[in-house]
């Protein structure tokens, strides 16, 4: 059976929203749940899950469409469309998939739709493999205005910078920066090998070749263990540490 997403169209410009239901109804694996000219018209069939998909205007009288996007349910994804530009950021800090800018053509359209397409066949695959967190192998993360899929067993080890997370991998020199918090990341990641051992470190612990003096060692690169972590760190190492007794690691002692 071919995947639908279930899509609503939310814009005060008829024209626009004419546009963008035009663009819905020629592509297949597109269907118009429904048209409004008003966010305040579709907060009832976007709240009782009747869509899988939102493009949304951002200037519209009573609720613009920012203030609306923080009601929409995470299991439905939003594209931002509109005619000004300077409301991208905050439009991808509302975990938005994409933000394209009026006048849209058809391509531009389609490249969001098929992010979309994606989420959902991502998403329902897990599903229906009963996936958990500990069962992740890959996470996709928004990353200049592109989506990357990420190999978590590829992961060295997170970095959280403000509203931004550093993702270094052993196979790139280079990081790949996202727009989320730290605490949004972590829940994506498998809980048996990522471990967060300070406010702004999340290490992959199979990657871990070297501790010293309280620092986790990549190469050049100095990992800080802090007091509030510690505990749950120690508590790792001592599940998988080797000794000559059995009860050796029992007393509690760390030598961190």
């Amino acid at each position: 059976m071919e995947q639908k997403l279930k899509c609503c169209v939310i814009d005060d410009e008829p024209l626009a929203r004419d546009l963008i239901c035009g663009f819905i109804n020629k592509t297949p694996f597109l269907e118009l749940e429904g048209s409004y000219a008003s966010a305040s018209e579709a907060i009832r069939p976007i709240i009782e899950g009747r869509a899988d998909l939102v493009f949304l205007d951002i200037q519209m009288p009573e609720l613009n469409g920012m203030e609306f996007a923080k009601v929409i349910p995470p299991d439905c994804r939003i594209v931002f469309v509109t005619a000004y530009e300077q409301y991208a950021i905050d439009g991808f800090r509302q975990n938005a998939l994409d933000y394209l800018l009026k006048p849209v053509s058809y391509s531009e359209f389609l490249t969001a739709a098929n992010r979309a397409l994606q989420w959902k066949v991502l998403k329902e695959q897990a599903s229906s493999s009963n996936n958990t967190p500990d069962d992740n192998h890959y996470i996709i993360v928004k990353s200049e205005y592109k989506l990357v899929q990420i190999d978590t067993s590829r992961i060295s080890y997170i970095e959280g910078l403000k509203d931004y997370v550093k993702i270094y991998t052993e196979d790139s020199p280079n990081c790949i920066m996202s727009l989320m918090k730290m605490k949004s990341l972590e829940q994506y990641l498998p809980s048996g090998k990522f471990i967060r051992v300070h406010r702004s470190f999340i290490v992959n612990m199979e990657k871990v070749k070297l501790i010293e003096r309280n620092r986790i060692v990549f190469g050049k690169t100095y990992i800080p263990i802090s007091d509030t972590y510690k505990d749950a760190f120690t508590t790792y190492l001592q599940s998988h540490t080797v000794t000559d007794s059995p009860n050796e690691n029992q007393s509690g002692r760390s030598d961190l």
